[in-house]
């Protein structure tokens, strides 16, 4: 009988976590034989037929698609694990839960359908269950910035729509079979578009430090692998199409080239926890946008896969941090936490390396791979600076997260204890890490897809690792004696900090005109004009009139002279007549 309360007792996250456990037990065999066969099964049921008119769901079983939902369940079921110790307080807990749960399932949906109006239904429910996460925490602040979110994959939104009316010509919205028409280069247009507000590619990227407003295991979720891979993703489906188009490739480049730059300064200047490794996710989001570029899906899948399940485990990390100092996410309130906290420090250290590409981490053969390919490919030298000096800014501002929190001076508020002896924390973060660990290598031995051979000089080889190393050790040269005390700067060092300006200039400028233009009508015509020639100043005239007129009868004199004068008036008039 205990057992049985016991059992209504366990928190609806837990719940959901087994249930998406035991989703990714079933599947994963069905993904690794989808991988070694290589087998696409497309099945579609007609709904609707009339003349030329066919509506039917479709629904695809292929490699990418079932080892990308293997994926994204099994980060949530982690995720969900985490959330029952994170939001154990709240009391609305059953609702996050639930919300959560919806995001999943429209990921899944826009996964395993590549019908273009179909898949409509996954990519909105994505948008507004992201905006109902975002403003989870009821204040000005998170409204603000779900509104930010709504409003920049709304763009995305309006975008999809015109792709869809732009398909009708085909006769068909199936992703799979596009073919070039008179309508294809607005239709590309309008795709890449898309996916670029989704994955916050500039100049759609103020909204992704903005939405880290919601709980932190939203955060682990929407900036690992659902959220910000839709974009992307939908691009590795639409790649044999947009292919095609030669202005794609040089477009997508140039556009993901300076986000990974602008990301990895930016970060360099962040002091929130959790904005720094909001900014690592745009800067990777960059990396998979410019494989697109450089014509390597499968590289962008592979680094999507790598970079979800590291990317998972440093937020879970940082929310464990966070939840154990008080909710300060300030970097110059935390430091030396290796010694408080071992086993997330160590976890998060492991996902910092994945992170920077160190070599045998999972980052460094899906990363390493891409920018060999750009060293490979015709590429623009000014651009391969870019690409590697962004590299660089990766390594160090990992090691500047781990010099102020980790390894700096104690700055604590007095009498504070640390610790991760949860155990529902350390069982969703430590299955990650195992994985982070091996998956990288795994993958490319078994994905043909996930390997290429590519013939350069040693000195290119190795270009990639000292790149890297010489980003640490600027960063550590730099930050080692990291100063609570800040003495401002100047244009420079804000247009870094503010992400060249994007954040401010995407909310403040572009709603004040519309703002005062509404008020000057308001008090013009709302106020004004429509006061005296509307219903208000026609009855304001009647009453006037109406009130005359009144007096005027009120009066016994004034009405017999009158009486008099207007019988005058019909006498004389009748005699004239006559």
């Amino acid at each position: 009988m205990k057992l049985f309360w016991g059992f209504f007792n366990v928190k609806s996250s837990s719940i959901s976590s087994f249930m998406l456990f035991f989703y990714v037990f079933c599947m994963f065999p069905f993904s690794v034989y989808f991988f070694l066969s290589g087998k696409c099964i497309l099945m579609e049921w007609e709904i609707f037929s009339a003349s030329s008119t066919n509506m039917s769901l479709s629904l695809i079983l292929d490699p990418v698609g079932v080892s990308f939902s293997v994926v994204v369940c099994f980060i949530s079921a982690c995720v969900m694990l985490f959330s029952s110790s994170y939001m154990a307080g709240d009391i609305f807990l059953s609702r996050f839960t639930g919300l959560v749960m919806m995001f999943v399932l429209s990921m899944n949906l826009l996964v395993f359908i590549p019908n273009l109006v179909a898949l409509l239904v996954g990519w909105d429910g994505l948008g507004i269950v992201s905006f109902a996460l975002v403003v989870y925490y009821q204040n000005v602040k998170s409204l603000s910035a779900g509104m930010l979110t709504a409003l920049a994959n709304r763009v995305g939104d309006v975008m999809l729509l015109l792709s869809i009316g732009l398909c009708v010509i085909q006769g068909h919205w199936n992703i799979l079979f596009m073919w070039d028409s008179i309508f294809s280069p607005v239709l590309v247009f309008c795709v890449v578009v898309a996916g670029m507000t989704k994955s916050a590619q500039i100049p759609f990227s103020s909204w992704l430090p903005a939405a880290m407003a919601a709980p932190t295991p939203v955060s682990a979720l929407v900036h690992s692998s659902t959220l910000v891979t839709a974009g992307v993703f939908l691009l590795i489906r639409f790649f044999p199409f947009l292919s095609e188009f030669s202005g794609f490739s040089v477009g997508l480049l140039f556009v993901s080239v300076l986000t990974l730059l602008m990301a990895g300064i930016g970060a360099n200047y962040e002091y929130d926890l959790k904005k720094v490794i909001a900014l690592s996710t745009l800067s990777q989001l960059g990396v998979m946008m410019m494989s697109l570029g450089l014509g390597m899906p499968y590289l962008a899948l592979f680094h999507l896969y790598t970079h979800a399940l590291f990317k998972a485990m440093l937020f879970l990390c940082a929310g464990a941090i966070i939840h154990n100092n008080s909710n300060a996410q300030d970097l110059r309130q935390l430091g030396n936490l290796w010694k408080q906290m071992p086993l997330t420090v160590s976890c998060l250290n492991v996902a910092n390396l994945a992170l920077c590409g160190a070599p045998f981490m999972s980052g460094f053969y899906s990363k390493d791979l891409i920018l060999e390919t750009s060293l490979f490919s015709p590429c623009n030298f000014l651009m391969l600076v870019l690409i590697f000096v962004a590299t660089g800014m990766t390594a160090a501002y990992s090691i500047r997260l781990s010099i102020y929190s980790l390894w700096g001076a104690f700055n604590q508020i007095p009498m504070h204890c640390n610790g991760d002896e949860d155990v529902k924390v350390t069982s969703a973060i430590i299955p990650l890490s195992v994985i982070t660990l091996f998956i990288g290598a795994l993958l490319q031995l078994e994905v043909l897809d996930f390997d290429s051979s590519m013939v350069l000089p040693l000195s290119y080889k190795l270009l990639t690792l000292l790149v890297t190393l010489m980003g640490a050790w600027l960063a550590v040269l730099m930050w080692q004696s990291p100063s609570l005390v800040f003495g401002g700067g100047g244009v420079v060092v804000s247009f870094n900090s503010m992400m060249w300006f994007f954040a401010p200039l995407s909310t403040q400028p572009v709603v004040k005109g519309p703002l005062l233009a509404g008020k000057m009508v308001f008090k013009s015509l709302d106020q004004g004009w429509l006061e005296v020639f509307g219903g208000q100043g026609v009855f304001s005239c009647v009453s006037s009139v109406s009130g005359i007129n009144q007096t005027y009868q009120r009066k016994f004199l004034s009405s017999f002279i009158s009486m008099i004068v207007l019988s005058g008036l019909v006498i004389v008039v009748v005699s004239v007549v006559g």
